[in-house]
């Protein structure tokens, strides 16, 4: 009797081995939770919707103009976001009233960004212009948003990663959850 138990608990710690070493380097390198709190991207994201945030593309590409990324909050890295990119490096971001324009070096004729995806619009006014390695966020429920308007521009080497899944709730489940709010 006590042979099969120590082989159960052998075989067990085997188990909890190989499962830690598979698991562990998925979640640190490749993919993670991610929890959405509060309403500055609602309707889109709500409160206890439960992502995947893929963190391995942007090793390979840049992050563009509306995607919804995870990143660290500039002013404590403790802290987790979720806001939408509206500005890529080096372009000029002009907020007047509920428009953005945009301008940039390809194309110095600034255009409208349209975003066909946002219920609540804020009521702004100013220019930025962004850095080699900076985004411009801002959450989809912008008068409930912190984000660029208050804070500032994104430095890349914050960004987590993009939502890549949603899980929860159940009838919402989709990869790429933005991609149904095409710009």
């Amino acid at each position: 009797m006590s042979e099969n138990k120590e082989n159960f608990i052998i075989e067990t710690l085997k188990f909890s081995l190989i499962a830690i070493l598979i698991v562990l380097p998925f979640r640190i390198f490749i993919a993670q939770p991610f929890l959405v709190s509060g309403a500055s991207m609602s309707p889109n994201f709500e409160t206890g919707h439960y992502l995947i945030v893929d963190q391995l593309s942007y090793n390979f590409k840049e992050p563009t103009r509306g995607e919804v990324i995870i990143f660290k909050y500039p002013n404590d890295t403790k802290k987790f976001f979720i806001k939408r990119i509206i500005g890529l490096p080096q372009e000029t971001i002009i907020l007047e009233g509920s428009k953005i324009f945009i301008k940039n070096k390809d194309n110095p004729q600034e255009f409208e960004l349209k975003e066909n995806y946002l219920k609540n619009l804020g009521n702004n006014k100013s220019e930025i212009t962004l850095g080699e390695n900076e985004y411009f966020v801002m959450g989809d429920n912008r008068p409930a948003s912190s984000d660029s308007r208050v804070w500032g521009p994104l430095p890349k080497d914050l960004i987590v990663g993009r939502a890549f899944l949603r899980l929860f709730p159940f009838n919402q489940i989709e990869i790429f959850p933005e991609s149904l709010n095409k710009f």
